[in-house]
């Protein structure tokens, strides 16, 4: 065979190999997402197995089902306190409306004073409304929102694709019309759907910024006020606000209040948050289209991540400005009144990502909601993995954590390193004989004092990984393919670290990303803590991928040479806070931090190295209550290094939290 024959077989064969590769990678995923259906169903029949009414007779089965019902509403707030918290919150919300509604409007007072501002800019919004046959009550209401605005220079584009059974469209535009001229409109020869007709809209539009409004929705007087200010103040050219869902007619009744985050990619490519009421510098629209036909039903998402992806400032109000009507007819009300919404979501955000160059994903749609997406992103390439598992003594929990990895894990280019510091105990030190005959397990000493952050970044330096992935020796996995739903983020040019949704044994949730600012020290905190874990989360935030702010480093991969870039964990941080500080500082060089609620695991929480250690090994009761003390001072002198490093920031307010959630409660309570 000559070298060139030789060469060409080589080369075949290793084709093949890539190809069995990519096969074997999908195969795991497919295998890993059956497992996930599996546990779930699993959790589901013991919850009904392990309930004692199941066995009551018949003729008293009407009155268990009451009870279940009863018994899992609180089960899924994870507790008694849990629902409690739930009808705390539903109050909160009830007095949230009255400050959100009608009141809010502005006095004769403040309209005359925001009138009254000087604005350095001279801006024009043309509003983009298409017609299709409006009820004359909604019309009547959309067009009088418009004319209520307290800034007053703007024009009112419509464009009516009604049938001639609703000609009174265009007789009722044309009273309006009679009495001010900003309102402008065409009577369109055939209806071209959405995005047509709202093109149509964009064509009479002269104004420096394009507004889209729905024609059967309602604007606060102050909306464009608002945006104004922004434009003026931030040089924005995409702005974006909070909104309501509102129903019979009256934006006081109010379903559902939207408090939104700032501008966060992975959240907009799974959950089309940004939704209304969208504003946007004309000069983004300069060689592009503004709808595009094939995504009718969803088209504003497409048009959200073409735009924001061309924008220089994105900037979001967050105050209430948009309330959007409920009713049979519309989307606010139920998907499948616009059943192509979904297929064009889908197809918006494959357009969104093919542009950026991501191949082979998948888009699902969630349990949340038909258009709330998970996105499965192929992996570019299978790198080694070393998994950091500090440890001293507790073998059981050692023992569970690794026996989950080994046994769980579809992904298989990992490492494994168990930093050992200052054991004491013959078990832990057998044990690490018999898992360091281990292939992929290492034992490395560490020696000295207790300090989470030196302990990580001595092991990082013994790592042969491309990745580093931060895990707690108190957790075991849950879904087969965790490393694989961590990689897919951390692989990313722009990405930073990747968490992963944990939970305490009884399925309630410990950690679901990291809000700074957050809980009574006014550092940090975790969000949906002890939510159960069939809960959707606020607007269904449990249920996809998103940025954050921070993830703990009880579940954290990152790329080793952005560790080591950044020195790893900060020493100064020696207990806690160092997992936050890490990520922010990844922030502040320009990453992102992601969750994923796809990658699942328990977390104990059962290692801590306080008065619980001390019991369990027959300490005395002063030596825990010492302990204690000492950790809690540890933890304040930690949080208020914190709180001065990052004093910047938090005066700021976490990007990803609405300022209008109170940050004592970790469950998107309203002030």
């Amino acid at each position: 065979m000559s070298d060139k024959q030789s060469e060409e077989l080589l080369s075949f064969y290793q084709a093949a190999y890539e190809k069995e590769k990519v096969k074997n990678a999908q195969l795991a995923g497919r295998l890993a997402d059956e497992q996930r259906r599996a546990d779930e169903l699993q959790y589901k029949l013991d919850h009904i197995k392990n309930n004692p009414l199941w066995k009551a007779t018949f003729p008293v089965r009407g009155l268990i089902h009451v009870l279940i019902r009863t018994k899992d509403r609180i089960k899924r707030y994870g507790n008694p306190k849990g629902l409690l918290r739930k009808l705390r919150n539903k109050a909160h919300e009830k007095k949230a409306i009255a400050r959100y509604g009608t009141k809010s409007f502005p006095s004769k007072e403040g309209i005359a004073q925001m009138k009254a501002a000087d604005f350095p800019k001279n801006v024009k919004f043309s509003i983009l409304v298409p017609l299709w046959n409006t009820p004359e009550k909604f019309l009547c209401e959309m067009i009088e929102s418009v004319q209520w605005q307290v800034y007053e220079n703007w024009e009112l584009c419509l464009a009516d694709g009604s049938d001639e059974k609703h000609a009174y469209v265009g007789e009722i535009v044309a009273r309006y019309m009679q009495s001010d001229p900003r309102i402008r409109y065409q009577k369109l020869p055939e209806n071209k759907g959405i995005a047509g007709n709202t093109n149509e809209c964009c064509e009479m539009a002269t104004g420096d910024y394009i507004g889209l409004f729905d024609h059967d929705d309602i604007l606060h007087p102050c909306a464009l006020y608002e945006y104004m200010k922004v434009i003026c103040e931030k040089d924005a050219d995409y702005i974006y606000c909070d909104e309501a869902t509102f129903h019979k007619g009256n934006i006081n009744r109010m379903i559902t209040l939207h408090f939104k985050s700032d501008y966060a990619v992975d959240t907009l490519r799974a959950n089309n948050y940004i939704c209304h009421f969208s504003v946007f510098s004309r000069t983004l629209l300069e060689g592009g289209e503004l709808f595009r036909s094939q995504f009718d039903g969803s088209q504003d998402h497409d048009m959200i991540l073409r735009l924001t992806d061309k924008a220089k400032r994105v900037v979001h109000v967050p105050k209430l400005l948009y309330y959007w009507r409920s009713h049979k007819a519309s989307v606010a009300s139920d998907i499948s009144a616009k059943p192509y919404a979904i297929e064009g979501a889908k197809g918006a955000v494959a357009a969104h990502l093919t542009a950026h160059g991501f191949r082979d994903f998948e888009i699902l749609s969630t349990r949340a909601f038909e258009t709330i997406f998970r996105i499965k992103y192929a992996l570019t390439a299978r790198p080694l993995v070393s998994i950091l598992i500090p440890n001293k003594d507790h073998v059981s929990d050692l023992s569970r954590c690794i026996e989950s990895v080994l046994d769980k894990s579809t992904y298989d280019n990992y490492e494994i390193i168990v930093i050992e510091n200052n054991s004491t105990t013959k078990e832990i030190r057998d044990y690490y004989d018999e898992i360091g005959k281990h292939p992929k397990i290492r034992v490395v000493n560490y020696e000295g004092a207790f300090n989470y952050s030196r302990i990580n970044n001595f092991g990082a330096s013994k790592a042969n990984g491309e990745y580093l992935l931060l895990l707690n020796n108190d957790t075991q996995v849950i879904t087969l393919d965790w490393i694989e739903e961590l990689l897919m983020y951390a692989q990313r040019d722009d990405v930073a670290c990747v968490g992963a949704k944990l939970y305490y044994e009884d399925y309630t949730i410990q950690h679901a990303g990291i809000v700074i600012g957050l809980g009574a020290h006014r550092t940090a905190g975790h969000t949906h803590y002890k939510v159960n874990k069939e809960n959707l989360g606020y607007m269904g935030k449990l249920c996809y991928a998103q940025d954050v702010s921070a993830v703990t480093g009880a579940c954290m991969m990152v790329k080793k040479a952005l560790y080591d870039q950044a020195g790893g964990l900060d020493e100064k941080f020696a207990v806690a806070l160092n997992d936050v500080d890490f990520c922010m500082r990844m922030r502040r060089l320009g990453y992102l931090n992601v969750f994923t609620p796809f990658a699942e695991l328990f977390h104990y929480e059962s290692v801590s190295r306080g008065s619980d250690v001390l019991k369990r090994t027959n300490g005395s009761l002063q030596e825990a209550e010492a302990a204690e003390a000492g950790r809690a001072a540890r933890y304040n002198e930690e949080a208020a290094l914190f709180r001065e490093k990052w004093k910047d920031e938090l005066a700021a307010g976490d990007p990803y939290f609405n300022p209008n959630f109170s940050l004592d409660n970790s469950d998107y309570v309203l002030y």
